[in-house]
């Protein structure tokens, strides 16, 4: 069989550029491809750096959706169903709601699809693919394969050098995923040689763990570290905030190769966190937790989110000043977004709050529910002002790290990224992009 795999383009944010799009490629369908046996032709298709051909011919057609994808992924979809060509679509989004999902498609697979992935390729070509494919039982993580890059032209991207060490999350904060039903929550670590493995094949010092918590096994987490130091690999990784209460294991990282962390501190209202069930996050200890990091290297990239029933208008200015106080030296932040499947969606569904249904608009940059204390237009002014105040060149330098080593990567995203991303990004147009990666990891850490 010749079977076709695609990643839908993503929708923008007002703050992005093309860089965004063209970030990193689809790890999931790289890691999926690598399951197809060599009897078949596989080949992926990245919207977000290339067009797609519809003039191909391929038996099968598996596409990765996610909220604010899933238009343009059923409309692709429908593209290939009027040639008669089968269609599966899979995904977190496709997992949280199959039933929509199966309107547009062929067949929908529900969960984590390593264990299903030969059933799925046989029924195919025997021409009885089922409608809904589901793994009631989380991935062994000794089963995650290693990716297939061969079928990725990496020259596209920025970075091609992310990896999961992990699969889940140990907490279930409202607004996430993890609050859907059919999200398998346990928390599972890789064994540590395959994930070494995996950064040895990938040819560089330099990785991006992209695990929803890399510190959800602290022992686990401990143990890896100590490999990656032994191969001399700098490393960025998203921790929780509980981590404050874990130096030793701060130690380790500093002295492991940590460079950057991204923290979900959500908000610094305290009943904001208090309401989305963020149990793990402890508002008094937050600047202490920036200060130890900071003492030991480590770059912030704080994610918040603005719009929680408790927040004010007042929130923005005052989440700005406490940004700036303690020098975070990168923000991202979004507008609180009711993903459809999460407990917070079914929330806001009864109470008749939800008032746009385009989920093209669900990509944390639009306001889509009915605010409780501010309305709509000053939720989405506030969120605006926020990005445009916190990468102003005033507080961009008054952010400046102490740690001179930390200002030459400091300055490549405040600058390079944030503050002319969109001038910056039409280098990634013209096929530079995985050479301004290149060149942003040596004059940052001077390794290739």
């Amino acid at each position: 069989m010749k079977i076709k795999l695609i990643s839908p383009k993503m929708s923008l944010r007002p703050m992005d550029s093309e860089y965004k799009r063209r970030m990193s490629p689809s790890l999931s369908l790289a890691t999926l491809a690598s399951l197809i046996g060599a009897e078949h032709a596989v080949y992926i298709e990245d919207e977000n750096v290339q067009n797609l051909n519809f003039n191909d011919g391929p038996d099968l057609v598996g596409i990765t959706v996610n909220v604010d994808t899933s238009r343009r992924a059923y409309e692709i979809a429908s593209v290939y169903r009027q040639k008669g060509i089968k269609v599966i679509l899979g995904g977190i989004h496709v997992s949280a709601n199959p039933n929509e999902a199966l309107e547009y498609a062929d067949s929908v697979c529900v969960g984590e699809a390593e264990r299903l992935m030969q059933t799925i390729i046989n029924d195919a070509q025997k021409g009885e693919l089922k409608n809904i494919y589901y793994n009631p039982d989380p991935t062994d993580p000794q089963d995650i394969p290693l990716p297939d890059w061969s079928l990725v032209n990496r020259s596209k991207y920025l970075y091609t050098n992310i990896i999961c060490s992990s699969r889940g999350c140990p907490f279930k904060c409202e607004f996430c995923y993890n609050s859907s039903e059919y999200v398998h929550h346990r928390y599972r670590n890789r064994p540590i040689t395959n994930v070494m493995n995996e950064i040895k094949r990938m040819g560089t010092r330099q990785v991006m763990f992209i695990d929803d918590n890399f510190i959800g096994d602290p022992r686990n987490a401990i143990k890896l570290i100590h490999e990656l130091k032994k191969q001399n690999i700098v490393w960025h990784a998203a921790v929780s905030t509980n981590i404050v209460h874990m130096p030793e294991l701060m130690d380790l990282m500093t002295d492991g190769g940590c460079k950057s962390l991204f923290i979900g501190f959500e908000s610094i209202n305290r009943e904001s966190i208090k309401n989305s069930n963020k149990l793990q996050n402890n508002i008094d200890l937050y600047e202490k937790l920036i200060a130890d990091l900071h003492c030991r290297n480590i770059m912030v990239n704080a994610s918040l989110v603005f719009g929680f029933d408790t927040d004010t208008f007042e929130i923005f200015k005052t989440t700005l000043d406490w940004l700036v106080k303690n020098k975070v030296e990168t923000m991202t932040a979004h507008i609180l977004t009711p993903y459809p499947g999460t407990a917070l969606y079914k929330n806001l569904l009864n109470k008749g709050r939800i008032i746009d249904y385009n989920t093209n608009n669900y990509n944390t940059a639009n306001v889509v529910f009915r605010p409780e204390n501010m309305s709509a237009e000053e939720l989405k002014k506030g969120y605006l002002w926020i990005y445009d105040q916190f990468y102003s060149f005033k507080n961009i330098l008054k952010r400046l790290p102490d740690n001179k080593k930390q200002r030459i990567p400091f300055l490549l995203f405040n600058f390079g990224y944030r503050k002319f991303g969109k001038l910056t990004s039409l280098l990634g147009k013209l096929g530079f992009m995985s050479f301004i990666g290149t060149l942003g990891r040596k004059l940052s850490y001077n390794i290739e």
